[in-house]
C-alpha cells in the first residue's frame, strides 16, 4: 500500500524548479510511488480536535514548461498521513507559529511532521547560533542604538539583520566611519522597538557564504559556497550572488559535529547552515534550500538520504 505524505508549502505555480528543494523531494516521493496531497496554510483548520485540510492530490514533472499537475479538493484528516512535511518559507510571523500549534497536534494523532513543528518554534534562525557560541564571531542581539555603537566601535566592521528575515532581506554591512550607522541602528530595530542581531564582519565572504546541509544530524560532504557579485556584498543567490561546489573542510566538519547531535535531538530532521569563513553565521530550519543545485554539481540525489532519514524517525 502506498504511503501518504502531505507537503505543507508555498503555491507550487510560483516555485523555481531548477532551485526549490521541496520541488526535489517530491520528485523523489513520486519516484516512490507514494501518494502526494499538496496544501496551503489557508487550507488548514481545525475541528473538533482534528487538524484537517483542503488538500489536493498532486502529480509532479520534471519540465520547466509543465511541473505539476492538480486533482481536484478534498478534506484530508493530517493524522491519517504517514509523513507531512512543512516547507512554507517565512516570514516567520505569528500566523507561521499558529500553523506550528496546528501540525504539533496532528503529530501527537501519529503523522510525522518534518521539521518537528515545536523546534520550527523554538529555534529562531538567526538566534539559535548563540547556542553554540565556540562555532560563532563576536555577536550582538540588542534593541539598544548605544549597545550597538559600542559593538560597531569594538569590531569596526559589521554585519546587522532582522531576526524574521530570509534571503538577504535587510541585511546591512556597517563600518566603524559610516555616517549611516544610526540610521541603520534606528531602522533595524525600529527605533529601539525591535531586536536585531549584529556580527563582527568576516572578510571571508568573498570566498563565499557556505550553505552546508544536514540531514538527521548528519552533513552532506559538499557545501555551496554563495559568492557575493561586485555590486552587493550578501551572499544570497536571491541578491545576485553566484554558486559554486566546494568539498566541506575540517572546520566545517567541526561545526557540523558541535551542532548535528543537537539538531537530531530537537527532530530538526533537514537543516541548512550558513558557515562564512571559519564561523557559523545561521542555522536554517524552515525551509532551506540548494539541493538543487548540488544535486547538479556532484551527480547527487540529496533527496534520497532525506526521504531515508524519515524511515528512522
Amino acid at each position: 500500500m502506498p504511503r501518504k505524505l502531505g507537503i505543507v508549502m508555498d503555491p507550487i505555480e510560483g516555485i523555481n524548479i531548477k532551485k526549490d528543494s521541496s520541488f526535489a523531494m517530491l520528485l523523489e516521493v513520486q519516484r516512490r510511488e507514494w501518494e502526494i496531497f499538496y496544501i496551503l496554510v489557508n487550507g488548514l483548520h481545525l475541528q473538533d480536535g482534528q487538524v484537517l485540510a483542503n488538500a489536493q492530490s498532486l502529480t509532479v514533472f520534471d519540465d520547466a514548461q509543465k511541473w505539476y499537475e492538480l486533482a481536484d479538493k478534498e478534506t484530508v484528516d493530517l493524522g491519517s498521513l504517514d509523513v507531512v512535511l512543512m516547507r512554507k518559507d517565512p516570514p516567520f510571523d505569528m500566523e507561521y507559529i499558529y500553523v506550528t500549534y496546528l501540525l504539533e497536534l496532528a503529530s501527537k494523532q501519529g503523522v510525522l511532521v518534518v521539521n518537528r513543528p515545536d523546534s520550527l518554534r523554538d529555534c529562531n534562525e538567526k538566534l539559535y547560533t548563540a547556542w553554540f557560541p565556540q562555532c560563532c564571531a563576536p555577536t550582538l542581539v540588542s534593541r539598544k542604538l548605544s549597545d550597538f555603537i559600542t559593538f560597531l566601535s569594538e569590531q569596526e566592521d559589521i554585519v546587522i539583520k532582522p531576526l524574521d528575515g530570509m534571503g538577504g532581506k535587510s541585511i546591512f554591512t556597517v563600518h566603524a566611519q559610516d555616517r549611516n550607522r544610526n540610521v541603520v541602528f534606528e531602522t533595524l530595530t525600529d527605533h529601539e522597538q525591535r531586536f536585531a542581531m549584529a556580527q563582527r564582519y568576516i572578510p571571508e565572504i568573498k570566498e563565499g557564504d557556505k550553505r552546508i546541509l544536514l540531514i538527521d544530524g548528519e552533513p552532506v560532504p559538499y557545501a555551496l559556497a554563495r559568492i557575493p557579485s561586485d555590486q552587493d556584498a550578501r551572499g544570497n543567490l536571491a541578491a545576485g550572488a553566484s554558486a559554486q561546489g566546494i568539498e566541506l573542510s575540517d572546520r566545517d566538519q567541526w561545526i557540523c559535529q558541535q551542532i548535528g547531535p543537537e539538531l537530531k535531538d530537537r527532530g530538526l530532521i533537514f537543516v541548512g547552515i550558513d558557515v562564512i569563513g571559519e564561523y557559523l553565521t545561521e542555522i536554517n530550519v524552515t525551509s532551506p534550500t540548494c539541493i538543487r543545485e548540488l544535486d547538479a554539481i556532484y551527480q547527487l540525489n540529496i533527496a534520497v538520504i532525506y526521504l531515508m532519514s524519515l524511515r528512522t524517525n
